[in-house]
């Protein structure tokens, strides 16, 4: 994906070393004398390091690179103790970063490990500042049963959000799972999503046809095969034509992709049955 991250001017660089603690993340190290980025996924981009280099040899551009992954640099950033780790949460903090945020903060209590308090109370307001629909949480489905009148069908998701506009590939309920890519409506042709399709699998849901910013989603679904590093992509989809779309961009997002997973296609019939179930 394309995003912003620093670039290095070897020949204006010195090594002096000022722009490292200017980075919180970890991303900057000094190397043969050199200042050098030696991860793109710990660059948040922001150039923050910038306005400590006397040289002016650090700036901001725009290329392809892997996403930032907030949970990467807290594994960097948490070693490095309690002044490290309330720093870093404060640069997320002061430049509006919170998803990100909230995403260390949601780190730090995984591990056990105490959130400075005057962090913790940012991280609850940060959360919750941007659209509830897009707030990134994890949690337990439970076992799907099997449908009967006057029982409950219980939910087999995990986690939210779903939509591929609105999650975030470096969420860990992504990691190393077996990622379901739903067209829209198969959600509602099939009274058994959640038992049949759904079951231990991380969604995320698609309209191939309606959905603007197609070039994201194979952004985001790239981002899943080589840096959340799905184990398998199953691509559910109803008979209609339109949705063979929603089977072109996982090809592409494969094909642009380093790794290489398994595929599967399931189609859908508009009365719910299942018409094709392959391996590509």
């Amino acid at each position: 994906m394309k995003r912003d991250i620093i670039t290095i001017d070897e020949e204006k660089c010195t090594g002096c070393g000022l722009c490292i603690p200017g980075c919180p993340e970890g991303a900057l190290q000094v190397i043969d004398g050199k200042a050098r980025l030696v991860s793109d996924l710990m660059c948040d981009g922001l150039g923050a390091c910038i306005g400590e280099c006397p040289e002016g040899a650090i700036s901001v551009e725009q290329r392809e690179a892997v996403p930032y992954d907030e949970y990467a640099v807290m594994e960097h950033v948490v070693p490095q103790g309690e002044n490290t780790i309330k720093a870093h949460l404060k640069h997320l903090k002061d430049h509006g970063q919170d998803e990100f945020h909230a995403q260390a903060v949601d780190y730090l209590n995984k591990q056990g490990i105490p959130v400075p308090e005057d962090q913790e109370a940012a991280g609850c307001k940060n959360m919750f500042s941007a659209c509830p629909g897009s707030k990134t949480v994890s949690f337990s489905g439970s076992e799907s049963t099997d449908i009967g009148e006057g029982r409950e069908h219980a939910s087999g998701l995990t986690h939210w959000p779903v939509q591929l506009h609105l999650l975030s590939p470096s969420s860990p309920h992504y990691r190393d799972s077996d990622l379901l890519l739903a067209a829209d409506c198969t959600a509602f042709s099939t009274g058994l999503f959640h038992s049949t399709f759904l079951k231990g699998k991380t969604l995320a849901i698609a309209c191939p046809k309606l959905d603007d910013g197609q070039e994201v989603y194979l952004e985001k679904l790239q981002a899943l095969i080589d840096t959340a590093r799905i184990n398998t992509l199953t691509v559910l989809i109803m008979e209609v034509p339109c949705c063979g779309g929603l089977v072109r961009l996982a090809q592409t997002a494969l094909q642009r992709a380093t790794r290489r997973i398994p595929v599967k296609v399931i189609v859908v019939g508009i009365k719910g049955d299942i018409i094709r179930d392959e391996w590509l």
